[in-house]
Order: C-alpha cells, then structure tokens, then sequence
C-alpha cells in the first residue's frame, strides 16, 4: 500500500511568521496537534502542541508575540506519495515521529500519521511501530 492512499490531503499549515496564539487557535479550531510551517509551497518545519507547551508556555513567553519559527522543529523528515507505508513507518520509527509531511516535487501535497496507518494496518506490526516511535532516544 502506498502513503497517497492512506494520508489525509485536507492541508492546514501556517506561516512561519505567524505568531503562536494565531497556530494555537488554528490547531484547536482544527482538532489537530502539529502544522506543516509552509512558506511559498515549502515546509520549513513543524509545530506540535508539545513544541508549544515547551517552548513557549513552560517558559513563561508570550504566544501572542513568539513567532512560529522561533520554536517549530525544523529539518522535519517526509516521504513521497508513492512511498509505501511500510516504508513510512520506519520513518516514522527511526525519526520517534507521529506525523510525516508528503512531498511531491517539492511540494506539500498531504500528511501521513500514524493514525492514518492504524487504519489500515493491525496487528504486530503496527505495535512494533508504536513502540518505536514512543521509545526515548
């Protein structure tokens, strides 16, 4: 099975100069816990709910004016649509990540997560994959 038939295409991403109150809002308006940070078409980073609790909120910073670029994770991993999901996995596995951004000729074009493989995989080979991505490093 291939990462285009199990990601998810409805994209919402944010700017890296928006301010993290506005990704907040966005992330609870959307029900989700990360954002691809995009700039012209390209991802730049991600920011998660945790990136927000660690970087901004536990240190007592402003999220009204703290950037998204000032505490997204960058260098974020991706696969291809035409990777398959095993493939991702192990991505997802060595990176200790939940989410993958899916770039097609340079572009965002989807978000593969491990709730997108639990769907469709079971089993021990979805518990392995859990295990991994939860282990500390």
């Amino acid at each position: 099975m291939k990462v285009s038939e199990i990601m998810t295409t409805r994209i919402v991403s944010v700017e890296p100069g928006a301010s993290v109150k506005d990704a907040a809002l966005l992330m609870n308006r959307n029900n989700i816990g990360s954002v691809p940070v995009v700039e012209s078409g390209n991802v730049r980073g991600i920011l998660t709910d945790r990136d927000i609790v660690l970087r901004c909120v536990s240190e007592g910073r402003d999220a009204s004016a703290l950037r998204v670029s000032d505490i997204c994770s960058t260098g974020a991993v991706s696969v291809k649509p035409g990777q398959s999901v095993s493939e991702a996995m192990q991505v997802m596995s060595t990176e200790q990540v939940r989410r993958l951004p899916v770039i097609d000729n340079g572009k965002l074009v989807g978000v593969v997560s491990l709730a997108d493989v639990a769907r469709e995989r079971s089993g021990m080979e979805l518990a392995q994959a859990i295990s991994e991505i939860s282990m500390p490093s």
